[in-house]
């Protein structure tokens, strides 16, 4: 449980913010943040460092101590150390699987499979089941997303439109899936079952998902001239099968692993951690690597040997050294979310709104619009989930609204969100993943930002709005 203000220990001289403090600590937090980084070009990492400064300041005039202080960041951390966890073994799983030549091999069939015409829509529909069943949108993106902007640009699709697709698939999943961290964090933060709190979602995210699929499909055919000529397809499988054993039976085995095991419910780290093992030993006993090397590639990877630079580049992706700036970042983040949970400047700027919303539309609308303004604040969906349900659950209780309403609303602000800010953890893993910046994939990814939209509308609308018992 995280530090709550006024705790115990000198609660006497321990006073919460009030709503312009607090104000003015958010405001500074988006301030440093929007003119350091489009004005000035500083780098992100520092950035959040002066949002730490700034809101530990804020924090102190508050009476905490520096003990509290850091006791704050500490919690936000400890928060998400699943997510951290899952942050460290994506860098090993994309190398093992670069090294296997599981990602060669889909390469090599994907470029037999697909055309540019129906790239685009067979691209979301298979990123959408893969983060179904793995319960994980970082992993998607990181290894199935990888594969498909390496296929995307070669057709000469753009790959903005190509990661917008990846991100939107991948989020599908993540917001849908029995076994991804932020669906049950969802469920169990507004205090409705899992499966109850998923048929919830469906109300607002199948009709989303339907529309980005339409979109992607026509605007696929709009590429339907962009095939590959014959021979450049020839030489990337030429090159690939020079380099690479192809055979898929073995060659995709680590992928198969990690989807049996995520369907049979096991964690998404012991999936994970499984399809490396498997990926290394293929990787030795199969594609002829030193163990050395292979296990050398884990912490980081390789360019390949093909003789194509993008190719190369691609398959040399991965490794754990290869998140560090990424996983950097998300620490910074996860301490300023804490601090600004735990000293209470959130719910300062907020409780008032809360108390003022009559209508269900707003309500929902609000629910959704803090979950967006958490993220932008804090760059971690993990503590704007638990916050935004904390700060509405009462509301929705007394309206007789069903908490797993709460629970979908949480996940329509903050998670379908958290993509598109290129400060927050899962951004900047998008952007470093599929190497194209989070402002450039934000026009294409229709499924973020049309599934907020229509879970308003519904809610305007009356429709999909599940009774519960009023509660005071």
């Amino acid at each position: 449980m995280a530090n709550e203000p006024n705790a115990d220990a000198g609660a006497h001289q321990i006073r919460r913010p009030d709503a312009l403090q607090a104000g003015v600590c958010f405001g500074g937090n988006l301030a440093i943040i929007a003119l350091g980084l489009f004005m000035l070009g500083v780098s992100l990492h520092i950035l959040l460092f002066i949002c730490l400064i700034w809101t530990a300041a804020h924090s102190r005039m508050l009476g905490h101590d520096f003990v509290a202080i850091r006791g704050m960041m500490s919690d936000g951390i400890s928060r998400a150390l699943p997510a951290i966890y899952i942050f460290l073994l994506i860098g090993m799983v994309i190398a093992a699987f670069m090294q296997s030549g599981t990602v060669a091999a889909l390469i090599y069939y994907g470029l037999q499979l697909l055309s540019p015409a129906w790239f685009l829509a067979a691209g979301l529909v298979l990123c959408s089941l893969m983060s179904v069943a793995t319960g994980t949108s970082w992993g998607t993106a990181g290894t199935l997303g990888v594969v498909l902007i390496g296929i995307g640009g070669a057709m000469g699709i753009p790959l903005p439109l190509v990661a917008g697709m990846i991100v939107c698939g991948a989020t599908f999943g993540d917001k849908l899936s029995p076994v991804s961290d932020t669906t049950n964090l969802a469920a169990m933060s507004a205090g409705t079952s899992l499966f109850r709190h998923i048929g919830s979602m469906l109300y607002t995210t199948v009709p989303a998902f339907v529309l980005s699929l339409v979109i992607f499909t026509l605007l696929g055919l709009g590429y339907t001239d962009n095939t590959l000529p014959t021979n450049a397809i020839n030489d990337i499988q030429q090159a690939l099968a020079s380099s690479y054993s192809l055979n898929p039976v073995i060659t995709l085995l680590p992928l198969l692993v990690m989807l049996i095991l995520s369907l049979r419910r096991f964690a998404a780290e012991v999936a994970m951690t499984a399809s490396i093992l498997v990926a290394v030993c293929i990787a030795v006993l199969y594609q002829g690597q030193s163990l050395v090397a292979a296990l050398d590639s884990l912490w980081s990877n390789s360019a390949g040997t093909t003789g194509i630079g993008t190719l190369d580049e691609l398959l040399g992706r991965g490794g754990m050294l290869s998140m560090s700036w990424t996983l950097l970042l998300s620490l910074m983040a996860l301490a300023l979310g804490g601090m600004l949970f735990a000293a209470g400047f959130l719910q300062a700027m907020l409780q008032g709104l809360v108390a003022r919303l009559k209508r269900t539309v707003s309500l929902v609308a609000s629910t959704i619009g803090v979950g967006i303004i958490g993220n932008l604040g804090m760059g971690e969906a993990y503590i704007t989930i638990i916050l935004n349900s904390q700060l509405f659950r009462q509301t929705f209780e007394a309206k007789g609204i069903d908490n797993a309403v709460l629970s979908r609303s949480v996940e329509e602000g903050a998670t379908m969100s958290t993509g598109l800010i290129p400060w927050t953890t899962a951004g900047a893993f998008y952007a470093a993943t599929l190497g194209v910046p989070v402002l450039e994939y934000l026009p294409y990814a229709f499924l973020n930002y049309l599934n907020p939209v229509i879970s308003i509308v519904m809610a305007a609308l009356g429709v999909g709005l599940l009774r519960g018992v009023k509660k005071n």
